[in-house]
């Protein structure tokens, strides 16, 4: 994949996770924001700030959530971006992430 086709799918990823996170944030409590191609996530109680954005050099998408850095590789066979170790979506690992964070579970 050249960095062209890299950022054409990050940006529908990162575009298509904060239209689910803006609807789940009405009933849990943390604040999305999407800006200059980085996607943030604010919790007041306990505080706290995940950042999800590219890195085009290496093709990854990286998160940085729980002290933690997580680098999502592409995968053809599912169509999304995938955190090797656990093979979960970008989606999916967030939904993980803000629901330990916030001690509740949290579809995204």
């Amino acid at each position: 994949m050249d960095d062209r086709e890299f950022q054409q799918r990050v940006d529908s990823a990162l575009t298509q996770l904060y239209s689910r996170l803006v609807a789940a944030s009405d009933e849990a409590a943390f604040e999305p924001d999407f800006q200059a191609g980085a996607l943030s996530i604010e919790f007041d109680d306990p505080p706290a700030k995940f950042v999800i954005s590219p890195n085009t050099p290496v093709h990854q998408i990286w998160v940085s959530a729980h002290s933690r850095s997580f680098k999502l590789d592409w995968d053809d066979a599912r169509s999304a971006f995938v955190l090797p170790e656990t093979s979960q979506t970008l989606t999916e690992l967030m939904e993980t992430a803000i629901g330990q964070q916030l001690g509740e579970e949290v579809r995204l």
